[in-house]
């Protein structure tokens, strides 16, 4: 009965491929107390998540002494303690120090308003006197054109009586003209200074204001 099957087991050793394929070896799995399954922290297959005091920890947390992890390895260091103690106080603050952030901001948010109300009042405040200004400017510059529109119609009738009606007022005839007008007008404006201050330190009514010179020519 042996050497029919092992003819057959040769036979059938003969139609399996000339490469080998390399069997399947299950990973030999590492029981704790009470058939817990633990991986080894040494072997160089076991995931990175499957190591570490946070796996022990669920671990632990599961299957509690049973786990075979010694729960005093599981609490954190003082110094991590600590950074736990202030991240704990930065992100989760207690009542007290939430209660003083919120009226600081109440305070902070209250002056910004009440600077924003009191700027807005100093600007109301100055506002009349800023439209009369404005208003008085306008009124300077209009009269300031009217004036200059004066002078270069009266200038115009100048040019035309002494060059003719053809006179062009960018000719040079015509701003040698305006040239020696306008020193004309200033001496008699000196002189007519000089006259009112003379008169008014006599005492005597002055009459020099009949001798003026015309507007928008000085």
């Amino acid at each position: 009965m042996a050497a029919p099957l092992q003819r057959c087991y040769v036979r059938l050793r003969g139609l399996t491929l000339s490469v080998p394929v390399a069997g399947y070896h299950a990973r030999p799995r590492i029981w704790g107390l009470g058939g817990v399954y633990k991986p080894d922290p040494n072997d160089p297959k076991t995931k990175t998540w499957q190591k570490g005091p946070r796996f022990e920890a669920k671990l632990y947390g599961k299957h509690g002494d049973g786990s075979g992890v010694n729960p005093e390895g599981l609490w954190p260091s003082p110094e991590r303690l600590r950074e736990i103690e202030e991240e704990e106080r930065e992100w989760s603050p207690g009542l007290a120090e939430m209660l003083h952030r919120i009226e600081t901001q109440e305070r902070d948010s209250q002056r910004k308003q009440q600077e924003k109300e009191r700027l807005i009042a100093a600007n109301l405040a100055k506002m009349p006197q800023m439209v009369a200004n404005w208003r008085r400017e306008k009124r300077e510059l209009k009269q300031k054109q009217r004036d200059e529109k004066v002078r270069k119609e009266r200038l115009m009738a100048l040019a035309h009586e002494k060059f003719g009606i053809n006179i062009d007022p960018r000719s040079p005839k015509f701003l040698e003209m305006v040239k020696d007008l306008e020193k004309q007008e200033k001496k008699k404006l000196k002189a007519l200074k000089k006259q009112i201050k003379e008169e008014a330190e006599t005492g005597k009514p002055s009459t020099a204001t009949t001798n003026a010179p015309t507007a928008g020519l000085s």
